[in-house]
């Protein structure tokens, strides 16, 4: 699809509140798109506010904005990434891979209930986030149709990266994070987030050149361990007094990250389009999960 296929339409956008959301809306409204921004709330530990992000996108164009939560599906997801054993390249857990499916299934009812036929997401063309997105949508609902920004030749011609989206937003008022001099890119949700691009891409750039926030990194953990029991009942774990996936998952990441665990996970990917991408990964309570059901069923 091509942005003048928009024109007039009701599109619902696929947004986190970022750079790449802001930028969507903003210009696709310009083009008379009837935008309505919908927020998918998967606990991202690097947004502070998440009932900030419906303001902000009004505020880039959108006519509406939905905050929508998709937490206890996500959970339910990384449960399945647990039982499936699903460790991408020997050591990402798929964190955002598995995010996206969680989006497209909790969006969806939104999407039919205001009878949207056009969908819009932020995920660029050289990436992995295309595909899931839209092969969510091609498995779910395979009458909705998929414009992607970054694959339209106009957007491209006018957005050629970073720079010049933070630079657009800027001219306009609006309120972004992202920075020119910040030196890579994040994607976040409380099953881990992924850190990549910019000086991460430098296989001589230490993964302690991140700025980790979901627990402590090599030396910063404590000297002495910490003893867990984890049980699993019928395939559901159980913490404490801990039994839905969400809370043990919640829990187990302030476990794991103050300890270090799965902080710092760095691996060389390749994308589903035929490149490689050097990603480091932080998954404290996934990582801790992951490796007890292993052991179980070892």
């Amino acid at each position: 699809m091509k942005i003048s296929d928009l024109k007039g339409k009701k599109v619902a956008a696929l947004v986190s509140g970022g750079l790449d959301s802001t930028t969507i809306i903003s210009w696709a409204s310009e083009q008379g798109a009837k935008v309505t921004a919908l927020i998918v709330d998967i606990a991202q530990p690097d947004e502070v506010n998440m009932n900030d992000i419906d303001r902000r996108m009004r505020a880039a164009g959108a006519e509406d904005a939905v905050l929508i939560d998709g937490r206890e599906l996500l959970a339910e997801y990384g449960l399945l990434l647990v039982h499936g054993q699903g460790a991408y390249e020997g050591g990402y857990l798929n964190t955002t891979g598995i995010a996206r499916m969680a989006i497209v299934k909790a969006a969806l009812p939104e999407i039919k209930k205001r009878g949207i036929k056009i969908v819009m997401h932020g995920a660029t063309g050289r990436g992995n986030d295309q595909v899931r997105f839209e092969l969510g949508f091609a498995y779910l609902a395979p009458d909705i149709k998929v414009y992607a920004p970054w694959r339209d030749r106009v957007f491209q011609k006018k957005f050629g990266g970073r720079k010049e989206m933070i630079r657009y937003c800027q001219r306009r008022g609006l309120k972004v994070s992202a920075t020119i001099k910040k030196p890579y890119s994040t994607d976040s949700n409380f099953l881990g987030l992924t850190h990549e691009a910019g000086i991460l891409e430098d296989l001589s750039t230490p993964t302690s050149a991140v700025d980790f926030l979901m627990g402590n990194y090599g030396e910063n953990a404590p000297e002495a361990g910490e003893k867990i029991t984890i049980y699993f009942k019928e395939g559901w774990p159980i913490f404490h007094d801990f039994f839905d996936p969400l809370s043990v998952f919640l829990e187990l990441n302030k476990v794991g990250g103050r300890n270090g665990i799965g902080i710092g996970i760095d691996v060389v990917e390749n994308r589903r389009v035929g490149i490689k991408s050097r990603g480091v990964y932080e998954s404290p309570g996934l990582s801790i999960l992951f490796a007890a059901y292993e052991k179980m069923l070892q």
